[in-house]
């Protein structure tokens, strides 16, 4: 709406062109000022002129947006959306930057980051979007010729996958009986920097892997790996969408978080639900 006066020239010719009240508007540009703690526009009978901090928030407002995410989550998940974003905002761009490693928001001029795990920066302003499974899995033929793990200290016997991930390694279990976390080391006999490439090496019997069950879904749906020792699995791993702490957060941030948000919520639902045996 901030664009559309500013662009028409006038709050009077925006609504007509928005097809609602003036005051529905002049109203809309209050509240964004308020909330924003800073005027944006100075009003006259004849134009509208920005103030400093309207120009700087209009700049911003267009343009591209530059959002990272990890690998499969990305394009599972986020790449939909943003699909979805930018059939609905046609002056807007987006880059998604894909990565299973934390990019730095400021050094690579991003926008907004989806992370997995929880937040150590308490400079982020973060909205959670969902959480993981973090789940031990293996192939039914693996297990036909092995004897099931019946703890984690077990795995230590088998051949493993081993995804070396800033969130998944190294290999963590709650014990039942006391909640204390305990860390395993874990020799791989395959080494691997991707999801699915862990998912894809456990379906072909290499060994057992450790990977969000949101990786391994559509193995676990089609038969193709089991889930191991379900008791052991720490609390899912949080997911949220973080982006840097600004006065003035720009409009194409805004409507991404407002929009994705919720459609992200929704395509994560169904994880982050403890099957404890």
């Amino acid at each position: 709406m901030l664009l559309t006066a500013v662009d028409r020239g006038s709050l009077s010719a925006a609504a007509r062109e928005l097809k609602i009240p003036v005051s529905t508007l002049t109203r809309k540009v209050a509240d964004l000022e308020e909330m924003l703690g800073t005027r944006l526009l100075i009003r006259t009978t004849r134009k509208l002129t920005l103030t400093d901090a309207g120009m700087s928030y209009v700049a911003a407002a267009k343009g591209e947006l530059v959002v990272t995410a990890p690998v499969q989550l990305g394009r599972l998940h986020v790449l939909p959306v943003i699909n979805q974003f930018l059939a609905q905002y046609p002056d807007i761009t987006v880059r998604l930057l894909l990565s299973d490693r934390n990019i730095d928001l400021i050094d690579s001029h991003a926008d907004l980051a989806l992370r997995i795990g929880e937040l150590a920066d308490s400079s982020m302003i973060a909205t959670r979007i969902g959480s993981l499974r973090p789940i031990v899995c293996a192939s039914p033929a693996f297990l036909a010729n092995h004897t099931p793990p019946r703890e984690p200290d077990d795995l230590v016997k088998y051949s493993c996958v081993v995804f070396n991930s800033p969130y998944l390694s190294p290999w963590r279990f709650r014990l039942p009986t006391t909640s204390k976390i305990y860390v395993l080391g874990v020799k791989p006999r395959l080494e691997v920097t991707s999801p699915d490439a862990a998912v894809s090496a456990a379906v072909d019997n290499a060994g057992i892997t450790y990977v969000f069950e949101h990786d391994a879904d559509e193995a676990i749906r089609n038969g193709q790996l089991e889930i191991l020792l379900p008791q052991f699995e720490i609390e899912p791993v949080p997911v949220h969408l973080v982006h840097v702490s600004r006065n003035l957060m720009a409009i194409k941030l805004r409507h991404f978080i407002d929009f994705a948000a919720p459609k992200l919520r929704q395509s994560l639902s169904r994880f982050g639900k403890q099957k404890r045996h």
